[in-house]
């Protein structure tokens, strides 16, 4: 084998379809556009969503719902989670650079704390919301929720 024997391997290249070369191209006349209209003229483009006059879709469908552009999204995280992170790293104090780094978080999430599972130690917690139970569970042991 040297560089002048290569070539693609079999059926993983295809010829250019050469229109508008003579009839004897086989292409040649309307060259694969079919016989007048829009479609056979040059410079045509097609509006995004035409149908060919039918009625498009976005328009026979009605409008439904309403998307709220000022909506803030929280990344939530339980107390059952706070309690495996404190005792595997022996934590008092919990914040987002504590979340980031364990990989509960992406670096530009908020985070709301959840009161799902147990708490049996003091931790200071620091995020962007908490939920009631949450709040009640941390103070319960004499921790801290702190909202930022």
């Amino acid at each position: 084998m040297n560089l002048s024997n290569l070539k693609p391997a079999q059926g993983s290249t295809k010829t250019n379809k050469r229109v508008g070369r003579g009839q004897g191209s086989g292409r040649g006349g309307t060259s694969t556009r079919g016989h007048k209209g829009a479609q056979s003229r040059s410079g045509y483009s097609r509006k995004a969503g035409f149908e060919g006059g039918q009625m498009p879709i976005q328009r026979r469908l009605p409008k439904f719902g309403f998307k709220n552009h000022e909506r803030v999204e929280y990344k939530a995280v339980n107390l059952s989670t706070l309690e495996e992170l404190a005792q595997a790293n022996s934590l008092t104090e919990i914040t987002l650079d504590t979340l980031r780094e364990a990989g509960v978080i992406a670096s530009k999430d908020r985070v709301k704390i959840l009161g799902n599972g147990t708490l049996t130690v003091k931790l200071n917690v620091t995020a962007h919301k908490f939920s009631k139970s949450a709040v009640a569970a941390i103070e319960a042991q004499q921790g801290q929720a702190i909202t930022l």
